[in-house]
């Protein structure tokens, strides 16, 4: 029997001698969390300005999710979708509704839901839209960051992600984000266009809003040409821009939704993908699946995850704060030439520091963070992500924001 770790050294030695290196985590280990706060193994508190990649938008263990996560596992955990069960159909029916769509396909993390979304796509193309087997593709956009099974590394710019793991899959045409003209071009000129897969904002990228007016013109142009609108929120989604839904800032309805991370608050791993009965009938018993897909502890807690988000106004939290939160760093940018730009919206933020892409200055600066009682990582080399749980206050908020411009200041 292990003995018990008594420090944040000890818990560090044991992952790297026993667990794969596919990550390169902060130095800081974390033993308890709540609300917008962890705990590190030597009980040092810290805000949580990552909240596990918008998994944890409802806050760390929050009661209610936890509640049903314990009510739920006391009596039934798993049945397999070899049979019914009493859950299932009661989270279908309020997702649903929650979302505007007929139909949900169930899975377990965004991955699998992006994995779903393409097969239904294309399966879509060739027996409804008539495109030849074989022959589909789907537009992507560069820099993208929809996961990192072997499909989705076939069309990514990443070469971490994508160096020795092919042959790669076909079938992705790729064009620059934020680009309406390449979009329309690629369309009009290319035979057997499926559909569209577009984050409405690049997270991993460095949190790259689009132009204004996008998401609502690349819609329209895929409407008009019958090919589907697929739109990856399993970042952006679930209040974490200020609205429900990123598309929403521009009234967009997705022909496929696919969601994840705070679908559980991050309590548990669950996932979906939305769409319309002509749309989601194309897929046969047998045809899509999941051993966990669907089970009734998935959804009694993704229930209770998305009735937060709407009992706690958790999106308007988001959108109001955001302001604030950009505001005040505009303001450290025009005190401090560490900052070339601020960008975001809502609670999902992100700093471009003054340096290369290939220096550790945003990193070095995270440690500072860390040190300060603020935990953030950054994203190509020279980008901080900001992103803390919705439940955040807005004195906690201008605590975080005076926490950064020490930090910063001090650097």
């Amino acid at each position: 029997m292990l003995s018990q770790i008594t420090s944040s050294q000890k818990s560090i030695d044991l992952e790297n001698k026993y667990g794969a290196h596919n990550y390169h985590p902060l130095e800081v280990v974390l033993k308890k969390g709540q609300g917008v706060y962890v705990w590190d193994v030597e009980g040092k508190r810290y805000y949580d300005f990552l909240s596990a990649y918008s998994a944890v938008n409802q806050g760390h263990c929050h009661p209610k999710i936890i509640n049903a996560l314990k009510n739920q596992a006391e009596e039934l955990t798993l049945t397999s979708r070899a049979f019914y069960n009493d859950k299932l159909g009661e989270y279908e029916k309020f997702i649903c509704s929650y979302f505007g769509f007929d139909k949900v396909l169930p899975m377990n993390t965004g991955a699998e839901a992006v994995e779903t979304a393409i097969k239904l796509c294309r399966k879509y193309a060739y027996e409804r839209k008539g495109i030849p087997e074989e022959q589909a593709n789907i537009i992507v956009c560069e820099n993208n960051f929809h996961g990192r099974t072997t499909t989705i590394i076939s069309f990514s710019n990443d070469e971490d992600a994508r160096k020795n793991f092919g042959p790669y899959t076909p079938g992705f045409i790729k064009i620059p984000y934020d680009n309406i003209e390449a979009l329309e071009h690629i369309i009009k000129t290319t035979e057997n266009i499926a559909g569209f897969l577009v984050e409405p904002i690049q997270g991993e990228a460095g949190v790259y809003v689009p132009e204004e007016g996008y998401l609502a013109k690349a819609k329209e142009i895929c409407k008009e040409n019958n090919v589907l609108f697929i739109a990856d929120e399993v970042q952006t989604g679930i209040g974490r821009t200020g609205k429900l839904l990123a598309v929403n800032h521009e009234n967009v309805d997705p022909d496929i939704l696919i969601l994840g991370k705070a679908l559980s608050g991050g309590v548990y791993p669950v996932s979906a993908v939305l769409a319309n009965n002509e749309i989601m009938n194309v897929i046969k018993p047998g045809q899509h699946g999941s051993t966990f897909g669907g089970n009734p502890l998935a959804a009694a807690v993704a229930i209770a995850a998305l009735k937060v988000i709407e009992d706690e106004d958790l999106a308007q939290n988001a959108e109001r704060l955001g302001v604030i939160f950009r505001e005040q760093m505009e303001i450290l940018k025009k005190e401090n030439k560490l900052i070339r730009l601020v960008r975001g919206k809502g609670l999902l933020n992100a700093i471009v520091i003054n340096d290369t892409e290939d220096s550790s200055t945003a990193l070095e600066l995270c440690v500072k963070l860390k040190e300060n009682g603020l935990l953030a990582k950054p994203t190509h080399g020279n980008i901080i992500r900001f992103a803390p749980p919705l439940v955040i206050t807005e004195d906690q908020l201008i605590e975080c924001t005076a926490i950064i411009k020490k930090t910063f200041n001090e650097f």
